[in-house]
């Protein structure tokens, strides 16, 4: 402040007297002058003055720009989370202003059809909303408040939806895919399937790894949301490729690609609906459940709903991992609950970020980013605390080699299609995954692997 009235005042001085002077007594003598010829008196030569040399003006001080503005670091990282804070929230809080035009509540089991109709038709996205009595009924399961499921959605999309977001704008693809991840795992990292999905994207073992997601006994990047997206979308890509329409894509990525295949062999169709009756009966729900779980998202408040509280921190960023740590070595040193930790890192399964050999990137509240790095050297000192299990990296690397699933022991009575239904997986995925060469020679106490699990 002190600067800009300094720059006011010698601007104000070296302004020439014609732009300061404006009062009526100078426009009075400038009228007179028009009218009458002044001769001007001569002026007798001056002597000339001598003028003194200037002292030197001392030197300035180099002008040093502080953009902490005095704050320290702490300080500063908690003004910019706040700030990160309030932006996640308005711009959640805008789109609904902004794009979802109707203010009205009402009650969803009152609600026309002609409404849920052209609210569908309203969202106007590549991606086709078409309203029958199948997709009603999944808007009327995502709209009840009763089960306050789409209430814990909302609040947990105002974290995993700008992620997803942005990648899928990255790619190119609807930004409406970021409802998949609901009927998929309810926006829970740590989802897993009866089947051995896990995540947000619920990946099996062998495509997440076919889509270059480390997946072993230390780290699962199924349940990272940031990797897990990227693969997501390009899996999502793929499938469009093969079909050229986002209900048949959609529809694929929860069955497969040859179950589609199949159904459109069969029925002779060439959209979803005209080969519903030839799907897996989880698929033909999935569609209308991606259609209502849209709808909720999108029309909350017509039905009564509000988000609860995000029970994330809203504004993270990374720092880049470059030796073996265990979570509970930042948690002790700069009072950062572990539980926190987990939420924001869920593909570390043992709490190890296994840094031996690569780095690896660890997210953190923003107001712990300056505290973390002011206390790194002392965090890193503890591994010898926190990981005597794992301080030769040949553990790590034997971990690393390990399978994840399960193991079944064989009991008596057992066949191999009882443990495949308990397990809900295919006697040939048993008998591969064991490499047995026929599904009728168990014997009591044989270990089973079950993959996935």
């Amino acid at each position: 402040m002190k600067k800009l009235l300094t720059i006011a005042l010698l601007l104000a001085v070296a302004a020439p007297a014609s732009a300061l002077d404006r009062s009526p007594r100078k426009k009075k003598r400038d009228k007179k002058a028009k009218t009458e010829t002044v001769v001007p008196a001569p002026v007798p030569e001056a002597e000339p003055v001598p003028v003194p040399e200037p002292e030197p003006a001392p030197a300035e001080e180099p002008v040093v720009n502080d953009m902490t503005l005095g704050f320290s670091p702490e300080q500063t990282d908690s003004l910019l989370a706040a700030w990160r804070e309030r932006q996640r929230q308005d711009a959640f809080s805008e789109f609904f202003k902004q794009y979802i035009l109707e203010d009205s509540t009402e009650v969803a089991d009152s609600t026309p059809d002609s409404v849920y109709s052209r609210r569908l038709l309203d969202l106007a996205s590549p991606i086709q909303f078409p309203y029958n009595s199948i997709v009603k009924g999944y808007i009327n399961r995502y709209t009840n408040s009763r089960y306050g499921t789409i209430s814990r959605i909302l609040g947990m999309s105002q974290y995993y939806f700008p992620i997803i977001e942005e990648e899928l704008l990255r790619e190119g693809l609807p930004v409406e895919l970021r409802a998949l991840p609901i009927i998929e795992s309810a926006l829970s990292p740590t989802a897993v399937s009866p089947m051995g999905a896990v995540g947000l994207w619920q990946f099996m073992p062998t495509t997440g790894k076919s889509y270059g997601l480390e997946i072993n006994s230390l780290v699962d990047e199924r349940r990272d949301p940031y990797r897990a997206t990227q693969a997501a979308c390009r899996y999502l890509k793929d499938l469009f490729a093969i079909y050229n329409d986002w209900s048949l894509a959609i529809a694929a990525y929860n069955c497969g690609p040859g179950n589609v295949n199949k159904a459109i062999a069969r029925s002779g169709g060439k959209n979803f609906w005209e080969i519903y009756d030839y799907l897996p009966r989880e698929t033909r729900g999935y569609v209308p459940a991606f259609i209502g779980a849209s709808y909720a998202y999108a029309y909350h408040r017509q039905h009564g709903i509000e988000p609860t509280e995000a029970p994330i921190p809203l504004s993270v960023d990374t720092v880049r991992i470059n030796k073996l740590m265990h979570l509970g070595q930042i948690s002790s040193t700069i009072d950062l609950p572990i539980e926190t930790l987990r939420q924001l890192n869920p593909q570390y399964k043992l709490d190890i970020i296994p840094a031996t050999t690569k780095p690896y990137t660890l997210v953190l509240p923003q107001r712990y980013v300056m505290q973390y790095i002011a206390h790194e050297p002392e965090i890193q000192a503890k591994d010898s605390m926190y990981l005597k299990e794992y301080i030769n990296p040949a553990n790590i690397d034997k971990k690393r080699q390990e399978r994840s699933g399960s193991v079944y022991v064989v009991k008596k009575g057992d066949t191999l299609g009882a443990i495949a239904r308990r397990y809900r997986v295919t006697t040939a995925q048993i008998m591969r995954w064991n490499k047995l060469k026929s599904a009728h020679k168990l014997r009591i106490g044989q270990r089973l692997r079950i993959e996935g699990r």
